[in-house]
């Protein structure tokens, strides 16, 4: 593996390839089919520089700068224009997203940047957002697309120790921390993404609609290119949810491209592509669709793969994987030289954890899907409680080892401790006793694959019985069509003696309320969980389309969904 600092390199493309391709941004924001922007290599490096000796000149290495900006070319700058400088970037959002105010808020008094990097047009939103929140302004507001681009700029030693950002974690179980990811982490972890997809140096292309403030986003939108000179096409999220065409319509006719996204992008799609649109579409040349940041469901693969084969969409090109921020983002990841594993396993077997193949009797079995295995890393499947790696077929944590891993929490010693630094009991031969990181999931190895079953802290425990939300979630789902699909959420309550199973749901829109019949909802879920997992549901709670807690990534916020519950702030559907 290459350990040359990832930054480096972009002076290396701009050398070798100065007039090529790096970067199109395509934006959507005026023009329905949107306009592209191309930044050259050479361009790149030398604003990426400019704004290095503009940040320096207003502190020192080390210092934090928050990167305040919409999706766009500039926001890339600015990330490169940190890691150049050796100053900690913290990337973060614009303060118009929708929503999310309370997240910036608490990140930046978490991170204290002492700079913000934005762009002219965001500029004035930033100096309203410190002074709507009571923050202490920045010292230095940088402007972007402001800075001499032919400003100078000598190169600096730059050590893989060396912090290159702050990663705050998308909060789905958790108040957001900072992950502290090194030069090192992030060289290694594109790296290992580059070789786990088997993408063609300089050839093979990417396409990207994921939020560069995301772990995901970043690392496969501006990391990955930089491994070999690979150009890359990107949009912003919004383009891609108010017209989820877009993103197909970028990837038709390239050959030799990847792109990837969360399991719901994937739903999204074959809901709302229609039978014309494909028409116009040749997915012939996909190579990489990588499904992660959430769990990944069996019915999502099948049906995307029948919704679009007849565009060219070959069955090996999906590619289920599995990552998280502490790891810098890519653990786990499905070969793109055959079709995605998918397996069947008994349900009670599951629940007293262990994973026994079950073919043939769907009703007694929970199919899952395989992540695939690891790249330049090593993830062993470990008894939490006796730190020891258990056999294939048996449920425990995934714990991982490799220069990927993060080098701690932002400000948190004892928990950066407890979570990166745990030691096996027994390693095997020729893995380390240490330092592994504790991922809190929970999943195991089968013939050879990886597979993920769900947060450890999520798990529901009731008289003893191990239950995966996310099962009880796709069978509440599956149960009545006023539920809809893929936004249900499933915890556990005290109850008496034991635990009690909530299961919250939104309404279908596709269900108008004066047609809706609530009892019969109700009737039908809790029938459902009961014949399928043997489980009795405390409560059952309808609510409002749009309503269910959701991070800044998409993903289904299960904590913030419990707290909404105990504390009534569920938007309910009227009787």
């Amino acid at each position: 593996m290459n350990t040359t600092p990832l930054i480096t390199r972009l002076a290396r493309w701009a050398r070798l390839h100065p007039g090529d391709t790096a970067y199109t941004f395509v934006d959507y924001s005026e023009e329905t089919g949107g306009v592209a922007t191309d930044i050259t290599w050479s361009e790149l490096d030398r604003r990426s520089r400019a704004l290095a000796a503009a940040l320096r000149g207003a502190a020192e290495p080390g210092t934090r700068a928050a990167i305040l900006a919409p999706q766009s070319l500039d926001y890339l700058v600015a990330f490169f224009g940190c890691l150049y400088a050796r100053i900690v970037a913290v990337p973060l959002f614009a303060p118009d997203l929708p929503g999310h105010v309370d997240r910036l808020v608490a990140v930046h008094r978490d991170a204290a940047p002492s700079i913000v990097i934005t762009t002219a047009a965001a500029e004035e939103g930033v100096v309203a957002f410190f002074a709507a929140n009571d923050l202490e302004p920045p010292k230095e507001i940088v402007v972007t697309d402001r800075i001499d681009p032919d400003a100078p700029w000598e190169a600096e030693p730059i050590g893989l120790d060396d912090i290159a950002y702050l990663q705050y974690t998308s909060g789905s179980t958790r108040v957001p921390a900072g992950v502290v990811i090194t030069h090192g982490n992030l060289t290694a972890n594109a790296e290992q993404l580059h070789g786990a997809g088997e993408g063609t140096p300089k050839t093979s292309s990417g396409v990207s609609w994921l939020p560069l403030f995301h772990d995901m986003g970043l690392v496969f939108t501006a990391a990955l290119p930089l491994v070999h000179a690979n150009p890359c096409v990107l949009m912003d999220p919004v383009a891609f949810i108010m017209r989820p065409l877009r993103w197909l319509e970028v990837l038709s006719g390239r050959p030799d491209v990847y792109t990837a996204g969360p399991n719901f992008a994937f739903e999204y799609l074959t809901a709302n592509v229609t039978a014309e649109e494909k028409k116009h579409l040749d997915l012939s040349g996909v190579r990489m669709l990588l499904n992660g940041a959430e769990p990944i469901r069996p019915s999502t693969l099948e049906a995307f793969l029948d919704a679009f084969a007849v565009c060219g969409l070959r069955a090996e090109a999906q590619a289920p994987g599995y990552g998280l921020a502490e790891a810098t983002v890519y653990v786990l990841a499905s070969s793109p030289r055959h079709p995605p594993t998918t397996a069947p396993f008994d349900r009670e077997a599951l629940a007293a954890g262990r994973a026994v193949a079950r073919p043939g009797d769907p009703g007694a079995a929970t199919v899952l899907v395989s992540c695939g295995s690891p790249h330049g890393q090593n993830v062993l499947i470990v008894d939490p409680e006796r730190g020891r790696p258990v056999p294939d077929g048996v449920i425990g944590e995934l714990w991982i080892n490799g220069p990927n891993v993060a080098a701690g929490y932002w400000g948190r010693p004892e928990v950066s401790e407890e979570v990166f630094r745990a030691v096996l009991a027994e390693p095997p031969a020729g893995l380390p006793a240490g330092p592994w990181l504790r991922t809190g999931d929970l999943g195991f190895r089968h013939e050879g694959e990886f597979y993920v079953t769900g947060r450890r802290k999520d798990l529901i425990i009731i008289d003893g019985r191990n239950h995966y939300p996310q099962d009880i979630e796709y069978t509440a789902a599956e149960a009545h069509p006023a539920v809809r699909d893929g936004y249900v959420a499933a915890f556990a309550v005290p109850d008496a003696d034991t635990e009690g199973l909530v299961v919250v749901a939104e309404r279908n829109r596709r269900v108008p309320i004066r047609l809706l019949d609530r009892a019969d909802v109700d009737r039908a879920v809790r029938a459902a969980v009961h014949r399928h997992h043997r489980l009795s549901v405390h409560a059952f709670v309808l609510i409002e389309p749009g309503t269910l807690p959701r991070t800044t990534s998409g993903k289904l916020s299960r904590t913030a969904c419990h707290a909404a519950y105990d504390g009534a702030a569920l938007i309910r559907t009227p009787a």
